[in-house]
Formats: structure tokens, sequence, C-alpha cells
């Protein structure tokens, strides 16, 4: 969630960016370590106003005449750049801002106090829904606790802040109150929409706001010409790349940085991680691809596995229950079911076989396997590197390769089959 808002602050300008943390504070410095922020602590937790004062050293130092400080909260991900710097604008260094809201159920929202009913009057303060009175509690404006202030103005009002309310904590909306005394004009701008300023407090909430943002990234892609067959059943946790006439189906995850060419088609329920898939690639369902670069009109899956370090060339086919890691696969090769490459090279049309593995791990390192081009390998064979099948050449069904084969031959290694006549198969007890 945090992520989301630096991401966001990011997009602002230059500015310097302040966390404040408290609960789980080792974890959240721990997971923002290296974004740049200035991270502060409070502790003990008192309230929203008491969390900004923590900042009001670091804001002192970077403070000039006209500054402006903008007001973010963590459990509140998805507001947006351009709403934020609406409220940038609106606040001027001059004046405070605040973002609002109407809602058709403002429970548990502190809400706007105006002169007059109109939501165009102008503000007198902020009272939290636990200090309302019945009537206030009617108010449908709320605060969503996003705003912008004169910096050297919030650093005045923060250290004027008493915790005389229901809570006994610093709210940091009084200073709205200090603000109308004073004669600073407070302003309003107002959210998009209400997946801007939706907190997040339980597994229920995050939940709910996850499908909004898939929602919101998935309408993204439909208006930029990507099909999806139901966006209600997408999710992208990351950066998806794409050229014209791309179709995905339904359950599909994508994860880091995704690239498609032009006209790929990826299957119901794959889930896709910092991969480049280019024109004219199919995968199929239940495919699982993870650091893998794919070739034009390349096949792949059903319940195929590329890991890491795959690398497949034009037309290349990789069928069901195919595992292929840190491997190259050259154009037209094919290893259409049941089957591993690791530490792989493959040349230009090959046939790898059912059944068959590169056994490139011998406990300690791993070795490579080097298939040339037009070779067949048969189903069932071990080919165990380090080790080469030159050009053209054919691996026997069940054989088991520990030495290199020559360009051009069939080349066979297995046990010779043997019948024994008379043979009797051994019979059990029977039971007492």
């Amino acid at each position: 969630m945090l992520q989301h808002v630096l991401d966001t602050s990011a997009r602002l300008g230059e500015a310097r960016i302040i966390v404040i943390t408290g609960h789980g504070a080792d974890e959240v410095e721990q997971a923002i370590a290296g974004s740049g922020a200035v991270t502060v602590r409070q502790m003990p937790q008192l309230g929203t106003g008491h969390a900004a004062q923590q900042a009001v050293p670091h804001l002192a130092s970077a403070d000039a005449e006209g500054g402006t400080t903008l007001i973010l909260f963590g459990d509140v991900p998805l507001i947006e750049a351009a709403t934020a710097r609406t409220l940038i604008e609106a606040c001027a260094g001059r004046q405070l801002a605040l973002l609002t809201i109407v809602l058709d159920d403002p429970s548990g929202y502190g809400r706007i106090l105006r002169s007059g009913d109109a939501q165009g009057g102008r503000v007198l303060g902020i009272v939290e829904h636990k200090d309302a009175t019945p009537a206030q509690r009617e108010i449908a404006e709320i605060n969503t606790g996003v705003m912008a202030a004169p910096t050297a103005l919030l650093t005045r009002w923060l250290a004027a802040l008493t915790n005389d309310n229901a809570q006994g904590e610093y709210y940091l909306t009084d200073i709205v109150a200090m603000a109308v005394a004073q004669g600073v004009p407070v302003i309003t701008t107002h959210a998009r929409s209400e997946a801007e300023v939706m907190g997040i407090n339980s597994p229920m909430q995050l939940a709910e706001l996850e499908r909004r943002l898939q929602r919101r990234q998935a309408d993204a892609l439909m208006e930029a010409g990507m099909r999806l067959a139901d966006p209600a059943r997408f999710d992208l946790r990351g950066e998806l790349l794409h050229g014209q006439d791309c179709e995905i189906d339904v359950g599909c995850i994508f994860e880091g940085q995704v690239v498609l060419g032009d006209d790929v088609r990826i299957g119901a329920h794959c889930v896709i991680r910092d991969a480049e898939i280019e024109s004219g690639a199919v995968i199929h369902p239940f495919t699982h691809i993870e650091g893998a670069k794919i070739g034009p009109g390349a096949l792949i899956g059903p319940y195929a596995r590329l890991r890491p370090g795959a690398e497949l060339g034009a037309e290349v086919h990789i069928g069901n229950f195919v595992e292929v890691k840190n491997s190259t696969l050259a154009k037209g090769a094919k290893a259409n079911h049941l089957a591993y490459l690791g530490d792989a090279t493959v040349g230009e049309r090959v046939n790898y076989g059912a059944g068959s593995i590169t056994a490139n791990y011998d406990g300690a390192n791993k070795h490579r396997t080097v298939i040339g081009n037009d070779v067949h390998v048969g189903s069932n064979c071990v080919l165990i590197a380090p080790v080469s099948i030159g050009d053209g050449g054919t691996i026997g069904g069940g054989s088991t390769i520990s030495r290199d084969t020559p360009a051009g031959q069939l080349t066979v290694a297995r046990a010779r089959q043997a019948s024994l006549a008379g043979w009797t198969r051994p019979s059990k007890a029977p039971k007492k």
C-alpha cells in the first residue's frame, strides 16, 4: 500500500518525501529502504496530528517562503497524481486546501462543517464522527484527510494542537479551525472517485480496493486496445506493455514487467512474470512463465512451465507438462509433452520426445547439454550433461546418453531386452 503512495508522490516532481512510521516500523522502513524517502517514527501513536508533528524538524529544514506540504496516508493507496497535483496548486503556498468527497454513507468519517447548508459555503472546520452531533452526522461531505498546507503555517498549527477530544488524541483536522480563526483561506477540491480516498483497515477492505485497482488497470488496457475476456477476472501486479490485437482470457496474473508483441494470445489462468512474448505467440491455458523470452509464432502450453533463462526462438513449440529452465531453443524446435530441458542449448527443428530429460545437476554443479540442428530425441531418454548431440542425429527411445554423439547417426544406449521362459511371478502368502 505504501509503495503506491510513494510512487504517486514521486510523480509530483521535485519534493522531499517524509514517511512517518509507527506500528511495525522496522518492517515498513526496511521495505522502503532505498526509495529516497526520509523516515521518522511516531512513538507512541497519539493521533494523526501527533504523527505530523514528528515530521516538523524535516519540514523546517526544507521550508522556504511559499513552500507547500502535502499530507497523504499510507493506508489510502489509490490517490492519483493528478488529484494530488490539483490540491497542491489550490494551496499555492498561501491557503489550506482540503480534499473532500460526498459519500452516500459517510459513517466513520470526519464531516466538513460549512457556513450555511450548501456545499459551496465557507469551510468552518471538521468534526470527527465520534465527536459529531446527530445533526452533524447527517452531513454527507467528508474529509479524506488528504490536505496541502503552507509549510510555515503548518508547523505553527501543529505546535498548537491539543488532545481535548473523545479519543484523547491530537487530530490533524483541528488545524482547519485554527486556519479559520486566523483568517487563512480554507478551500476544498474534490476527489474524482471514491476509490481514490478509500482507506484500508481490514482484509475485506483490502480485497475490495484491490478489485477496484484491478478494474482501473483493466479499463486502461482496454482503452489502449487490449481485449480482455472479462476485466473482472484479471490481475496486473506490475507493468504490462502490449502491441496491437492482443487477447487475454480469464483468470490470468501478470507480475513484474511483461511485454507482449502484436497479436499475442494468452489463454485462461496463466501466470506470467517478467517475460517478453513476441508477436503472434500463443500461450495456452494454465501456463506459468517467469523470466523467459518467447519468440514470434511460438506455441506454449497448456500446463507448460518456463523458468528464468528460458529463451525460445520463432515457432518453437512447448507442450503440456514441459519445463524449460536456463535453456535456448532455436527456430522450430519442439518439446510437445512431458519433458524437461534445463541448462540446454537446442538447435533448429529439434524434436524432443515425451518423457525425456536433461540430467544437468550432479549434486554440486550444473552442466550444459548441447543439441544440434535437426536432432530427433526419442521418448523417455536421459541426456547426462555435459554432453553434445551432433547435428541430424537420432537418439533411440529409452536411451541414457552420457557421451557425445556423432552427427547424422542413430545412437542407442539402453539395456538389452530379454524374455525369460518359465519364469513365475512371486505370489503372496495367504493371510492367516
